[in-house]
Parts: structure tokens; C-alpha cells; sequence
């Protein structure tokens, strides 16, 4: 049997990309998914793609508006009927040189995937916590444990939300939460469509790594595969995934490599 069967499941970030594909995965798998993001009628369509698309719900939600999450949380747990698992997806990516980056830039990629993921999780753990179970799931990325060019902003962000999981795993070790961080390269999704330029404008165009990286479909799967082994973390992609063992062992050669890489 199916480990996702009738689970509910909160998936942030749902309305495309890796979010998207994750949905479809785990609602073939069974589950009962909350689909949420910003734009309601992108998760519509996801909704409606989904297998089971009677199960699925739908929580509109802007991670930059974190007050009310404790609000937010509390009804959606109601409402469901309990949550076993939350998938912190939604993010903002980057695209500039640190000299062209406004601090608006910097403060707004910090809010989204930094404080509002903060924010959920922490108004979702005192549930897990009463009910002795639950799991979160947090993509980051691979510039979450080293850092390139032109995204100054971004990796800062991902680097403090494996830092906070970190310490999450570690204080709740032994409670029944698992806590799995996921550090994507390349996959093949929008998020390079959406990243933000130094004057907060959209770069509205894909990166050739980007677009020649690893199918939604297939990180989706991996993440599951990781999850439903245990793992406190998990690199998907292709060869730049060695760039982390690099930083570790070789950090001289890797500061000199990384500066003529090619990172778009």
C-alpha cells in the first residue's frame, strides 16, 4: 500500500513547477492535497488536472502576508480534518549582480522564503506536535548550501531556511515530525521566468541550465522517494549537485570555478 493514501497533504507553490508536479504525483498516489499559492485560478487548473479531483482543496495564500497565518492555519486544520504533511515549495528566485540589487529586492525574496515559510510551519507544528505526527517537507536549493553568482538574495534566503530546519530537526528530534529539506539544481520548471531583477522587475525569460534541466515530473518523484525513506535532506539534479561536495572538500578550487561558471 501506498504510504500517501488518504493523507492530506498542504503543498505551497502549488500553481506550477515543482509544487504542480508534486500535486499530481501525490494525488495519484491517494492523497487528500490543500493546494495553495497566490494566483486561484492557476490552482483551479491544477485542482482539476489532479486525479481523486473531488479530495482536493484549495487555500489561496501569499507568503509575504505571514501575520494571519496562525489564523489561516487553524481553519484549514479544521477544516480538513487534521494535516499530515506540509510541503514548503512557493519561492522567489534572483537574477542580479549584488551592486544592482535594491534592498526592496532583498527584503522582499527574505519574506517569502524565509519569514512566510517560517511563519506556516510554526502555526502548523503545535498541531503535529498534540497529534504526535506529521512531516515537513521544504525545497530549498542547492545554493542553499553554496552560493553563485547573481543570486545574492535568494541563496542568503535558502542558506537561513535550511539553518532554520536544521535546528527544527534537531530540537524536535524524537517528537514524531519528520523534517526532509530538499536542495533542487536545475529542474525545469518557470522559476527563472519569475526571478527578480536587481530593480524587482521579473526577468520574464528562462535560463539555458534551467531549460535544459531535469523534468518537474521527475524531482517530484525523487522528493517523495526521499521523504518516504526518512531522509533529514536530499541534492536532485545533474552534475552541478557534486558542486556541494566541492564547496566541502576543494573550497579553494571551488571559489575559483564558481566565479567563471556559467549560472544561467
Amino acid at each position: 500500500m501506498r504510504k500517501f493514501v488518504n493523507k492530506t497533504i498542504w503543498i505551497t507553490g502549488a500553481s506550477s513547477g515543482i509544487g504542480e508536479a508534486l500535486a499530481y504525483e501525490l494525488a495519484a498516489q491517494g492523497a487528500r492535497l490543500i493546494l495553495s499559492a497566490r494566483r486561484t485560478d492557476e490552482l483551479e487548473r491544477v485542482k482539476h488536472a489532479c486525479a481523486n479531483t473531488e479530495l482536493h482543496s484549495i487555500v489561496a495564500l501569499d507568503l509575504s502576508k505571514s501575520v494571519a497565518f496562525d489564523a489561516v492555519v487553524e481553519k484549514t486544520w479544521q477544516d480538513s480534518g487534521g494535516i499530515d504533511l506540509l510541503i514548503n515549495n512557493a519561492g522567489i528566485s534572483q537574477r542580479a549582480l549584488v551592486m544592482e540589487t535594491s534592498m526592496d529586492v532583498h527584503r522582499r525574496i527574505m519574506e517569502v522564503n524565509y519569514f512566510g515559510t517560517v511563519a506556516l510551519t510554526q502555526a502548523l507544528l503545535p498541531h503535529f506536535l498534540l497529534q504526535g505526527s506529521g512531516g515537513v517537507i521544504t525545497v530549498s536549493s542547492l545554493v542553499g548550501k553554496f552560493t553563485t553568482p547573481l543570486r545574492s538574495a535568494y541563496s542568503a534566503s535558502k542558506h537561513a531556511i535550511t539553518a532554520y530546519m536544521d535546528s527544527l530537526r534537531a530540537e524536535l528530534d524524537g517528537k514524531g515530525v519528520q523534517f526532509t529539506t530538499v536542495y533542487p539544481g536545475f529542474i525545469h520548471t518557470n522559476l527563472t521566468y519569475k526571478a527578480l531583477l536587481g530593480n524587482g522587475d521579473e526577468q520574464n525569460s528562462m535560463d539555458r541550465a534551467q531549460q535544459e534541466g531535469m523534468p518537474a515530473a521527475k524531482c517530484a518523484k525523487k522528493i517523495i522517494e526521499a521523504y518516504e525513506k526518512g531522509k533529514a535532506e536530499v541534492y536532485i539534479g545533474g552534475r552541478e549537485t557534486k558542486a556541494v561536495l566541492l564547496k566541502r572538500f576543494f573550497p579553494r578550487l571551488f571559489a575559483r570555478i564558481v566565479r567563471k561558471a556559467k549560472v544561467t
